[in-house]
């Protein structure tokens, strides 16, 4: 389900959302995400849709603040992934 680029983005990431680290390895956090049920989305525009149907009060947040919330992780091929922690 997740891509490679995906599950190394968020093991490289993961201290933006936690504290401390929740996966040590590559598997741990392919089964982490897939627990969490993160997402990946394809724009700033469908991060914010998802965050406003999850209930996240995002009105008049800018798509920078959303790309720099702590649950979203830039993909390098232009995509995000959010993780709810």
């Amino acid at each position: 389900m997740f891509t490679e680029e995906c599950i190394n983005t968020f093991l490289e990431n993961q201290e933006q959302l936690f504290p401390q680290a929740v996966a040590e390895s590559y598997e741990a956090a392919e089964a982490f995400l897939e627990d969490c049920m993160a997402q990946v989305v394809d724009s700033i525009e469908e991060v914010r849709e998802y965050l406003e149907e999850s209930g996240a009060d995002v009105e008049g947040m800018s798509d920078e603040e959303l790309e720099d919330a702590s649950e979203v992780f830039a993909l390098p091929d232009g995509k995000y992934l959010i993780v709810e922690g």
